[in-house]
């Protein structure tokens, strides 16, 4: 029986640029992030552990103008300025019927499928593994060079009239994606301490 690999630390380089030192960025630099780039983060995101290999985020990412003037006056005053400044916004959304693609992505077990009827547990499936995958999608762009604006001041329900009808798709939260600049980033915010937010049993 052979370890399995990657068992040593990362450096702390990288320890920096994804936790450490990485910010919510609110003031962006003028310089466009490549289809390319959002391909290449998708495919780092999409490796992402979840439950049975559900899957269950859209990612929908606002980069031309007309898509962005639609989702401006979605936005909470601020986060809209932020968001149009920004290269990129990506919508994290959850597909209610994500279930539909269990066949297809967990070949081994294709009736793991019925696991989800239930529209309650698939609710709340979509919203773990989906926000699990939004997170994925913050580290994998951090990991590629790019720098996160995560937000969630915005109106729900017109997200998905606007971005949504007809579909099973329902929002997340949304993160601006680019290039940052040190303006307007605020002083990192105490976290809490070991003993006050875990417990070894």
């Amino acid at each position: 029986m052979a370890d399995f690999p990657y068992t040593e630390p990362l450096s702390d380089e990288v320890f920096d640029q994804l936790f450490r030192e990485a910010r919510t960025i609110n003031v962006w630099r003028d310089k466009p992030v490549s289809d390319e780039l959002l391909h290449k983060v998708y495919d780092l995101t999409k490796m992402g552990a979840t439950s049975a290999n559900c899957c269950p985020a859209r990612f929908h990412f606002v980069k031309s103008d007309a898509a962005k003037a639609r989702l401006k006056p979605l936005l909470m005053e601020g986060n809209d300025a932020k968001m149009l400044q920004a290269p990129v916004t990506v919508i994290i959304a959850n597909d209610l019927k994500f279930a539909d693609k269990i066949p297809q992505l967990f070949p081994h077990n294709p009736g793991a499928k019925d696991w989800f009827a239930d529209p309650g547990v698939a609710e709340i499936t979509a919203m773990r593994n989906g926000t699990l995958q939004g997170a994925y999608l913050m580290l994998a762009a951090r990991s590629l060079g790019l720098h996160c604006g995560p937000m969630s001041g915005f109106d729900n329900a017109a997200v998905d009239k606007e971005f949504f009808a007809g579909t099973a798709l329902k929002s997340n939260f949304i993160c601006s994606l680019g290039y940052g600049t040190t303006d307007d980033v605020f002083p990192r915010s105490p976290r809490l301490p070991f003993d006050e937010a875990a417990a070894i049993l």
